[in-house]
């Protein structure tokens, strides 16, 4: 019924204003938030462990409110023509530097969080330069062509979420090109270590900082900041807050550390229902003394 429906309701929403799609995501991202008690009771939890002292007033709704602009903004970015999607980009900060990497040839590892509309990344940057992601189709047969259409575009190349993926990323940068990557979604079994996030271990993915060892490789952080009352969006490209360096452990933390700091600058943009501190099958939870407070979610 989904695989019916779905497509219809997405193809009717594409072609709304953002400003419009944006008004109803908040809405609906609102609702949720007040009729789910599971869903409510998980965001204040991870609100809780970013903010110990107290969250701050009026954060949790808006959060919840840019979470279903999230989710309503997507037709909007995947259907519409990539020049009516590129005119919502009203500004971005820090592009030069990536011209002075690219300029002495090294290659860009982009980081990019579940932070605002992180979908506008690749969009824009698919414009200027070819980036090389990791790509897992969803399992839905009905969902598979939307999102294959909404992100395959010109100068965006994919890959497969295995080991052959991995070395095409690693090639692309060798060859001084750009790798995106989103570091915090929960990795498979043996593929992350316990890092610490919000002052709580969180299985984190390696692979951002493996890459990150590669010599002549340049990290930096980019987010989609959300303008207000659907106006478009600000990208940024900045440098991690804590360099990238020491062995793979260090490194790993440092990406976290270097994420919770462009979270704590838009809070409410950040996708705080995610459930980052899942324990993936067949992974060990950190012992009590790592796990400090109360060790991890499941």
């Amino acid at each position: 019924m989904a695989g019916f429906f779905f497509p219809i309701v997405y193809r009717m929403l594409g072609w709304l204003p953002l400003r419009v799609l944006h008004a109803l995501g908040a809405f609906g991202g609102l609702m949720l938030y007040r009729r789910s008690v599971k869903y409510r009771r998980h965001m204040q939890r991870n609100l809780g462990l970013a903010y110990p002292d107290g969250v701050p007033v009026g954060l949790e709704a808006e959060a919840a409110k840019s979470a279903g602009r999230m989710m309503f903004e997507i037709p909007f970015l995947w259907q519409r023509p990539l020049p009516r999607v590129l005119e919502t980009i009203r500004e971005v900060v820090g592009w030069e530097q990536l011209e002075a990497t690219w300029a002495n040839g090294n290659g860009v590892l982009i980081i990019t969080p579940h932070l605002g509309c992180w979908e506008a990344v690749p969009l824009y940057f698919g414009t200027r330069a070819p980036m090389t992601f990791m790509f897992r189709p969803p399992r839905q047969p009905w969902l598979h062509e939307i999102v294959e259409q909404g992100r395959i575009r010109p100068n965006l190349s994919p890959v497969p979420a295995d080991t052959s993926g991995v070395r095409l990323l690693m090639r692309a940068l060798k060859r001084g090109e750009t790798v995106g990557i989103l570091p915090d979604q929960v990795p498979g079994g043996g593929q992350g270590t316990w890092s610490p996030f919000f002052g709580r271990p969180a299985y984190t993915m390696t692979l951002a900082a493996r890459l990150s060892e590669m010599k002549g490789v340049t990290p930096f952080v980019a987010y989609g900041e959300r303008l207000p009352r659907g106006r478009g969006y600000r990208l940024h490209f900045v440098a991690p807050a804590v360099p990238l360096d020491g062995d793979l452990q260090q490194r790993v933390d440092a990406i976290n550390a270097s994420i919770e700091q462009v979270i704590r600058q838009h809070p409410e943009q950040y996708l705080w229902g995610y459930k980052r501190y899942r324990v993936p099958d067949g992974v060990e939870r950190p012992s009590q003394q790592a796990a400090g407070a109360g060790g991890a979610q499941s």
